[in-house]
């Protein structure tokens, strides 16, 4: 048994996780600690929370398990006239690509590029503390099979860069894993300017959005517009017989050029439904010329394109597969988790490491606050009050009354969703409600609210199938809205009638299921608003403190903890 932490540095979406061998016993991205979205640079305060979370001091760490992340210049083994160079030019205190220092030295060795010992000692590691790196697309991947039951496979990612590569196709049968493109083979390559996801990025930002924070508002706002531009945003992109997607941008300023040219002038909505068609066209011409060669019946998708849930519905309903699983931490935080596997499977070989897989229920991983929250709610403003009733049966009133309810329940969520713990709930029964929620939470009109829906109930109201009920536990998919519940529950639905469901059963969350379940025994309607807990451009609520502030600030009308209900008197 081992210790294990895994730690990502990186420009954003900075982590931490910590493991017991195959267990996680805490995971926290940098952005819930610091209250800055997307929060990159040194992970070493995520480090201290994992650590505090599981009761341990560095002392205990047996492993650290580092992506090809950023590292200080400080901790580069380079000559002593580079180094001097560097410092005079102001460079010592910033950080540096570590994969782009590996293909500058033309080496696989890390060592020869990273001083270990300087590394070592500036996250505080023991001496015994075996040190691992891992490639960032395989990082990526194995979580998206660890996590499944499947005896065959296509693992597939897609990002805006990670290991000098956009891209990594992995098949597994057989027990074994076989890499057809994206592992350290391609380290040493000359780059590719061939990333869809950059495409996605670069539109978002020529639309005067924020590049890396808000390609979901793009996906959102795709559904209101033709994609008369289709064409010529898929155009630069080729993909040949393997599924090796190519592109004619020899660099990212011309990638980025092109974009903002064909953008200009032209409508918001246009441009959004436009890249998303040609993201899908990319994708899913990549993904069935491997099907056609590799006959698997799986996808595991992971990687911050695979935040697209549209691009992901696609993917389910027009490849054939029988099942679809998109890691819940797809973008590089779950590059903390997919780290750790990759030292497991090094160290164990295939047939241990996959002995140890288990199906995911929840990923409730941060800090569990259940025994003080109410607590230290009540003492952060004299406001708060608790009112009169069981938690389940008065949340579900006040819902049902139009009321918006927050919920704080144990350990937060880990990756972009929040899945109950750090929820808002509100009734699907009124459009309007969304326009209301959305001025409260400063948010955007166009973007779609989620809903919750218990497992007994999914098929009934939405186009669940066998192909995207898992990845829908954790709203990572879109799916259609059954005909007869479209009217009924229009607060979910979205404009080209589909919705992002998070199905749940009780045991992860049983407060927040007995809620939908006396919501439904209440109203007849087994679905609840679930959108995150949080006012734009912050990240999710993680800490009392913070759910009192934004129930006292009004955005929200009621806070649910594990034992009571809570208001603030204005």
């Amino acid at each position: 048994m081992a210790v294990i932490l895994s730690v990502h540095w990186g420009v954003h979406d900075s982590s931490a996780a910590l493991f017991d061998d195959y267990t996680l016993l805490a995971a926290v991205q940098k952005e819930r600690l610091t209250r800055i979205k997307k929060d990159g640079g040194d992970p070493s305060i995520c480090i201290d929370e994992v650590l505090n979370i599981a009761g341990l001091d560095r002392s205990a760490i047996d492993v650290a398990v580092f992506s090809r992340m950023l590292v200080e210049r400080g901790m580069l083994r380079q000559p002593l006239l580079r180094s001097l160079g560097e410092r005079l030019q102001g460079k010592s205190s910033k950080t540096t690509d570590l994969a782009a220092r590996m293909q500058r030295a033309v080496s696989m060795d890390v060592t020869r590029v990273v001083n270990v010992a300087a590394l070592r000692r500036h996250f505080g590691l023991p001496r015994h503390t075996t040190m691992h790196f891992a490639n960032h697309h395989e990082a990526h991947a194995l979580p998206a099979l660890f996590h499944t039951d499947w005896d065959n496979a296509l693992l597939y990612t897609a990002d805006g860069y990670g290991d000098n590569v956009n891209y990594s196709q992995r098949i597994f049968r057989y027990e074994q894993i076989d890499c057809l493109f994206g592992d350290d083979r391609w380290l040493l390559t000359p780059y590719r300017h061939d990333s869809i996801a950059r495409a996605y990025m670069y539109v978002t930002e020529a639309l005067g959005f924020k590049p890396l924070h808000h390609e979901g508002k793009i996906t959102g706002l795709a559904a209101f517009g033709e994609p008369a531009l289709a064409e010529t945003f898929r155009k630069p992109f080729t993909v040949d017989k393997r599924g090796i997607i190519s592109s004619t941008f020899s660099s990212a300023h011309e990638q980025r050029a092109y974009y903002f040219k064909a953008c200009a002038d032209q409508p918001r909505e246009v441009c959004a439904a436009s890249i998303q068609v040609a993201t899908e066209s990319v994708i899913l011409e990549s993904i069935n010329r491997i099907l056609e060669r590799e006959r698997v019946s799986h996808i595991g998708l992971a990687g911050g394109l695979f935040a697209n849930v549209k691009l992901n519905q696609r993917i389910a309903e027009e490849t054939g597969i029988a099942e679809v699983f998109v890691v819940p931490p797809m973008g590089d935080e779950g590059l903390t988790i997919g780290g750790a596997l990759d030292y497991l499977l090094r160290r164990d070989g295939m047939s241990a490491w996959l002995r140890q897989r288990r199906r995911l229920d929840s990923i409730y991983t941060g800090r569990d606050f259940s025994d003080q929250a109410t607590a230290r709610i009540l003492a952060h403003d004299k406001r708060i009050r608790v009112i009169e009733g069981s938690p389940a049966a008065t949340s579900a009133r006040l819902i049902a009354d139009g009321q918006v309810v927050a919920t704080f329940l144990g350990p937060m969520e880990y990756g972009p969703r929040a899945l109950g713990a750090r929820s808002i709930m509100a009734s699907p029964h009124r459009r309007d409600i969304n326009d209301s929620i959305n001025k409260r939470l400063n948010r955007t009109e166009f973007m779609p609210f989620a809903p919750v829906v218990p497992e007994s109930d999914a098929a009934d109201v939405f186009d669940v199938t066998s192909a995207n009920a898992y990845a829908s536990r954790f709203m990572t998919i879109t799916c259609n809205v059954k005909a007869q519940w479209a009217e009924r529950i229009p607060a979910v639905v979205h404009v080209d009638n589909t919705a992002r469901p998070q199905i749940i059963s009780r045991a992860p969350n049983p407060l927040y299921f007995d809620i939908l379940d006396a919501f439904k025994h209440q109203t007849g309607t087994p679905v609840l608003i679930n959108t995150s807990f949080n006012v734009h451009e912050q990240p999710i609520i993680n800490t009392p403190e913070e759910a009192a502030t934004a129930l006292v600030d009004d955005r929200v009308d009621f806070l649910v903890t594990g034992d009571a209900v809570l208001m603030a008197n204005r």
